[in-house]
């Protein structure tokens, strides 16, 4: 069944095409998305796709070997008529599919999951999603990762828009991108051999969710007002916190006191990235056995800032011998990228980690 034309589609199409994003090359940011879709939702298939007037064009694949497809057999033409997340755990038991060539080929797309791609105005460009070659289904924490990587998309489709026209700031925005996503695929990376090390499934998935909110936080701050390098703190770091503190243990409370300082973006990336780094460690290790306990976040001064990172839990020396160590090599990084003074305190009671840079990021 060829889906129905969408009400708004001059207005859509028009939405589609100011982003300049049909018949582009492949792009790793992209790429990435899609890769990390498909590894977390364990599907063979992962597209990033948008739906033009007569066809449907992938900006991203993974394991279709095609850049396009007509609208005749577009499972997503379906898809971008709802509201914004779809699951259909056997395409051959709903009528918009059962008929589709792809689905009944032998072996065919039975499972899809999708989310749709937004503009600011609400109007569906396209759709990250996922596919199988059998029925099944996806874990709620699976979805919620899928609704955030969409997410990411529409933030690198804005991104990419404001590059366009700014030469400038798009050279450096996509390093810092690239830099960010190639950070959270190394973390994938280490996440999943502690899976092999007996961590849960549950924890680790969580963690990376943890990464990618943090992510698309600070970026979502740094381009949301008129292409400025400069960003609020508060505004950066207060909502990571809040995201953070969903993943706490119980009886673990994070808090935080973030004065208004504006500092340039690359400040307010490392600072945000070194938050999300100590909050996690914290409490994957600072609180066993249903210990309870405070993170505290604080920043200070004015021209010379000290972001002051602590908790009260066990402390270094009793800590246990774990994989999950790896975050001080990257708090270590991202203070050299503040050029910060470290100040560290591991002894029990808690951790504390404090860094003194300057507010203009030299």
């Amino acid at each position: 069944m060829k889906a129905q034309t969408h009400p708004l589609q001059m207005q859509r199409l028009e939405a589609l095409h100011g982003y300049g994003i049909l018949d582009t090359d492949p792009e790793a940011d992209f790429d990435e998305i899609a890769d990390l879709a498909a590894a977390v939702c364990g599907t063979a298939i992962a597209v990033v796709n948008f739906i033009d007037a007569e066809r449907q064009w992938f900006k991203a694949e993974v394991g279709l070997g095609v850049r396009e497809t007509p609208l005749e057999t577009s499972l997503c033409s379906h898809v971008i008529l709802e509201q914004d997340y779809v699951e259909i755990a056997d395409t051959l038991q709903d009528p918009r599919m059962q008929d589709n060539p792809l689905c009944l080929a032998e072996p065919g797309l039975r499972f899809y999951a999708g989310v749709l791609l937004k503009s600011p105005e609400g109007l569906p460009l396209g759709t990250l999603c996922v596919l199988d070659r059998q029925p099944r289904s996806l874990t709620d924490q699976q979805r919620k990762t899928l609704r955030v990587l969409g997410r990411q998309v529409m933030t690198l489709l804005e991104l990419r828009r404001a590059f366009d026209m700014a030469d400038i700031h798009r050279r450096e925005a996509d390093h810092r991108i690239k830099n960010s996503l190639q950070s959270l695929m190394s973390f994938i990376r280490i996440q999943d051999r502690q899976i092999a090390r007996g961590a849960s499934a549950e924890e680790v998935l969580g963690g990376v969710m943890a990464r990618i909110q943090a992510m698309i936080r600070v970026h979502e701050q740094i381009y949301s007002d008129n292409g400025s390098d400069r960003v609020d703190m508060r505004e950066t770091l207060t909502p990571i916190c809040r995201d953070l503190q969903q993943l706490a243990p119980p009886n673990v409370v994070l808090t935080e006191s973030v004065p208004s300082v504006s500092v340039p973006s690359k400040v307010a990336i490392a600072a945000g990235t070194f938050v999300s780094e100590f909050v996690t460690n914290s409490f994957k290790h600072a609180f066993p056995d249903g210990r309870e306990g405070i993170v505290s976040i604080e920043l200070s001064g004015e021209d010379e800032l000290v972001l002051t990172c602590s908790d009260d839990g066990i402390g270094m020396s009793e800590a246990p011998e774990t994989p999950s160590g790896l975050g001080s090599n990257l708090m270590d990084l991202l203070a050299a990228e503040l050029q910060a003074e470290v100040q560290h305190d591991g002894a029990p009671p808690g951790v504390s980690v404090s860094l003194r840079f300057e507010r203009s990021g030299s």
